[in-house]
């Protein structure tokens, strides 16, 4: 009887499981969402209409922290950079799960109006020449600033102060009339956007607990998320154009980017992205599908190749 009722309990276990995670999603309380850097009001705007939940309740923690929080169920899900899931010992917490949100590329920031702002790419030799804040070790930015750095191949660049922020940098950007990299989300409006010929970028999560988080919160998070980027990219001056000329680039936005239109001719051959009404495709099955925490050394490796925190008010 024993061999009989055993596997049955199991798989009760498992429905008892799921039901606990379902009543926990849909009922009045607080749904608890972390984010790094710093949280607009928006943000939290955004979240409380699309959950069905009584309240949202945002907190700006560290990268670590969050991703901590979230393991112990202090927090429902949370917002981090890729490179910070990887260098935590609870990547490897098995009821702990990730997406991409989106892979962020990372450009330089300058005043202005510095004699760079409006060319197409800062060159290696170009980066070399300028004045720098840079991140402290500490930093979840550091490590992919230090790869970058490493591309240009120079040792000897400028270092004025190391911050231990994005607004940070960009005040010491526009006092001071130095260079900061940053992805584009990390910018403030005084400062302009360059993009950086040597390619470096960051993946930016969700993560949340597989056993607190139902399927259909999870789907409702990521797409939230999703639209909220889109809409805070078409305010950083020549971001979303860019955007939408390097769709490849942005596969998980890709049911929110204008629909491409193939189109041919003698010489002409290649991708034109229709106007902004003409509605959107269907999502990829990349921008839906979940991930489990990979191991450590093969999320650094994407977090760091691939092209962290969307923002609106400043």
């Amino acid at each position: 009887m024993g061999e009989r009722l055993i596997p049955i309990l199991a798989e009760l276990v498992q429905h008892a499981d799921r039901v606990i995670a379902e009543a926990a999603a849909h009922f009045s309380e607080v749904f608890r969402f972390g984010n790094a850097e710093w949280t607009p009001p928006s943000l939290r705007s955004a979240l409380k209409s699309a959950l069905p939940v009584k309240e949202v309740q945002t907190e700006t923690l560290s990268p670590d922290t969050a991703i901590a929080q979230v393991s112990r169920g202090a927090l429902h899900a949370a917002m981090v950079p890729g490179v910070a899931l990887a260098a935590s010992a609870e990547a490897d917490e098995p009821a702990l799960a990730s997406t991409v949100i989106v892979r962020e590329p990372v450009w330089v920031a300058l005043p202005h109006d510095h004699h760079l702002v409006g060319q197409e790419a800062v060159s290696p030799a170009q980066l070399a020449s300028l004045r720098w804040v840079r991140y402290t070790r500490d930093h979840w930015f550091h490590p992919i600033e230090k790869q970058l750095f490493a591309a240009v191949g120079r040792a000897d660049l400028e270092v004025l102060h190391y911050v231990d922020g994005h607004h940070e940098a960009m005040n010491w950007v526009r006092d001071v009339r130095a260079a900061a990299l940053t992805p584009p989300t990390g910018v403030t409006r005084e400062v302009r956007l360059v993009p950086v010929s040597v390619a470096e970028g960051t993946d930016m999560l969700l993560v949340w607990r597989s056993d607190s988080v139902t399927d259909d919160i999870q789907r409702r998070l990521l797409t939230t998320l999703r639209r909220y980027y889109c809409e805070y990219a078409r305010t950083i001056p020549g971001y979303w154009s860019w955007v939408i000329r390097h769709p490849d680039q942005f596969a998980e936005l890709e049911s929110f980017l204008p629909p491409r239109v193939q189109w041919g001719g003698a010489g002409r051959a290649g991708p034109e992205w229709s106007g902004p009404g003409a509605g959107h495709r269907v999502a990829s099955a990349s921008a839906g599908g979940v991930r489990r925490a990979a191991p450590v050394a093969e999320t650094l490796a994407r977090a760091v190749s691939a092209p962290t925190n969307p923002t609106i008010e400043r």
